[in-house]
C-alpha cells in the first residue's frame, strides 16, 4: 500500500507521516479538496463541502504539531461525516427537504470529539432521506465507484462512496438496520458498528432511537479502530451512553490463536448468493489457518421473522422523532420516507410493545449463542446488486431493495445492540465486492478488531481500489 496515491494511503500510515513532520496537514487537505473537486461531481458523495473551514483547521493543526502539541492519530487527518450529525454553523439536512435550511448552533458529541482530536472535517456526506432506504427527489444519489450500475448501500451511502473513492481517510455513518454495513459491503470498505451506547448519539438525527448506532467507515480495520477510539466514551448528554471505559481498540497484533469463530452454515446460506458464500468460506479457512477454532453454532431460528418487528419499532420511533414536521409537513417528505412515516402512524402503542417484547425474547437467545464464541461469522446483508440512480423514480424501488438485501444478517445486531465489523473478503467474477461480517457479544469491539485485522494482514482485498 506504500505505493498507493496519497489519497488511498491508510489513515494510520498517513498519521505517522504527519506526526514526523514529513507530511503537511495543509498540503494533505488541499490535495483531498482538489480530488473531491475533480471527481465528486461524478460520484455525488458530498452534500456540503466545507473547504474554507477545512483549510483553517489544517493550518491550526500544522502549527500545533510543529510546536510539539501532537494530539494523536486523527490530528491533521481529513475526514467526513454523514449529514445526520449536527455541525455548528454548517447545515445538517439528513437528506430531508424539511431540514434543508437547518443550521445547528452546536456540534454533535462525535463531531466535538473529532475536533478535540485535531481531525479535519472536509464536509457532510449524502444519505438516503431520513436515513431510510430511498432518497428525496431534491437530493443527490451517490454513485458506487466500483460500478455505476451497482447499489451504493444505504443509508450511509455517501460515507461508503467517499471512503472507497479516496475522498476522505475515513467517514462517520449510522446504522439502524444495516446502514453502516450495507455501504461497507457495497463499496468494499470496512464498517465498524459499535455496541449500542458505546458512541454518543447526542446531536445525531434519530431514525429509531433504540436501534441507532454511530460508527466509522474506513479502508482498513486499524483505521476504523482508531476513529472508533476517538468517538467512544460516556456522554452525559445521551441517556443511552455506556458508563464503561473503552479499551484500546487499536491493540491489534496479538493474533487469534485459540479464538472461537462461530459458523452456522444454514443461516449463512439463507437467501445468499453462492459466490458470496464461497468467498466467506474461503475467509473462514484463512482464519482457521491463522489459529482460530471454527465452532458450529445455531443462530436462533426466529431470526428469519424479525423484519416485521423491526419495521414496527423503527417506523413507530421515526414518527416520534419527526413529530415537529410530520404529519404537519407531510407534503415536503419524499415518496419513500413519507410512506415509511405513514406506516409508523398506523403502529399502535400495543403493537410497538408487542414488537419490543418479541425483540427482547430474540435478544435473550441471540446473546446466549454469542456468549459461547468470540465472534459469529456471517454475511453482512448480501452483495451489491444492480440499481442505478434513475431507478429511484420507480414506485417499487423500496420493495426491490428489501428483496435484494438480506436483513436477517443485519437486524439481529441492531436488536441486541451488539458490535459488528464488516470488511472486504473478495469479488465476484463480475467484480461485485464481497464482504464478511463479524458479530461479537456486547462490548467486544476490541476482539472483533483484532480478528479482522489479523485476517486483513493475511489477505489483500483491502488493498484493491475502485477503477475511477
Amino acid at each position: 500500500m506504500a505505493t498507493d496515491p496519497l489519497h488511498y494511503q491508510t489513515l494510520s500510515a498517513t498519521a505517522k507521516r504527519i506526526e514526523s513532520g514529513e507530511l503537511s496537514p495543509v498540503s494533505l487537505t488541499a490535495h483531498m479538496l482538489e480530488r473531491i473537486e475533480a471527481i465528486d461531481g461524478q460520484l455525488k458523495s458530498y452534500a456540503t463541502l466545507t473547504a474554507e473551514l477545512a483549510l483553517q483547521a489544517a493550518t491550526q493543526a500544522e502549527a500545533e504539531i510543529a510546536a510539539g502539541n501532537y494530539r494523536g492519530a486523527l490530528h491533521g487527518i481529513p475526514l467526513a461525516v454523514k449529514d445526520l450529525c449536527f455541525t455548528k454553523g454548517v447545515r445538517t439536512m439528513g437528506g430531508l427537504a424539511v431540514l434543508q435550511d437547518f443550521v445547528p448552533d452546536y456540534d454533535a458529541t462525535v463531531i466535538q470529539r473529532m475536533h478535540n482530536a485535531g481531525a479535519i472535517l472536509l464536509g457532510k456526506l449524502n444519505l438516503t432521506e431520513g436515513a431510510m432506504a430511498g432518497y428525496h427527489r431534491d437530493f443527490d444519489i451517490p454513485i458506487n465507484p466500483w460500478r455505476e450500475d451497482l447499489w451504493p448501500g444505504a443509508s450511509s451511502s455517501g460515507s461508503g462512496v467517499a471512503t472507497a473513492a479516496g475522498l476522505c481517510f475515513a467517514a462517520l455513518g449510522t446504522d439502524t438496520g444495516g446502514s453502516i454495513r450495507f455501504p461497507a459491503l457495497a463499496n468494499s470498505v470496512v464498517g465498524f458498528k459499535p455496541t449500542y451506547g458505546r458512541v454518543s448519539r447526542h446531536g445525531v438525527l434519530d431514525l429509531g432511537e433504540t436501534l441507532d448506532h454511530v460508527g466509522p467507515l474506513a479502508r482498513s480495520v486499524e483505521d476504523a479502530a482508531r476513529v472508533l477510539q476517538v468517538i467512544s466514551g460516556l456522554d452525559p448528554a445521551d441517556a443511552s451512553s455506556l458508563n464503561v471505559p473503552a479499551p484500546d481498540f487499536a491493540d491489534l497484533d496479538s493474533g487469534i490463536a485459540g479464538t472461537r469463530i462461530g459458523w452456522d452454515p444454514g443461516y449463512a446460506a439463507q437467501d445468499s448468493d453462492p459466490a458470496l458464500i464461497s468467498s466467506i468460506e474461503a475467509a473462514l479457512a484463512v482464519l482457521e489457518d491463522l489459529g482460530a477454532h471454527i465452532v458450529e453454532v445455531a443462530v436462533p431460528a426466529n431470526v428469519m421473522s424479525l423484519g416485521e418487528a423491526w419495521f414496527s419499532i423503527c417506523t413507530y420511533e421515526a414518527c416520534k422523532a419527526h413529530a415537529a414536521t410530520y404529519p404537519s409537513r407531510r407534503e415536503d417528505y419524499g415518496d419513500y420516507f413519507g410512506d415509511f412515516l405513514d406506516m409508523g402512524a398506523q403502529v399502535s402503542d400495543e403493537d410497538y410493545g408487542q414488537a419490543m417484547s418479541n425483540r427482547a425474547s430474540f435478544n435473550n437467545e441471540y446473546n446466549a449463542m454469542l456468549g459461547e464464541i468470540d465472534a459469529l461469522l456471517c454475511p453482512a446483508g448480501g452483495a451489491a446488486f444492480p440499481l442505478t440512480a434513475d431507478q429511484y423514480g420507480g414506485a417499487d424501488v423500496l420493495a426491490g431493495i428489501f428483496e435484494s438485501v438480506q436483513m436477517h444478517f443485519s437486524i439481529p445486531a441492531n436488536f441486541a445492540g451488539t458490535p459488528t465489523l464488516t470488511m472486504p473478503c473478495g469479488f465476484s467474477e463480475e467484480d461485485v465486492p464481497h464482504a464478511l461480517q463479524l458479530v461479537g457479544s456486547l462490548r467486544s469491539e476490541a476482539a472483533l478488531a483484532r480478528i479482522g485485522h489479523t485476517y486483513e494482514q493475511a489477505t489483500a482485498w483491502h488493498q484493491r481500489h475502485p477503477p475511477i
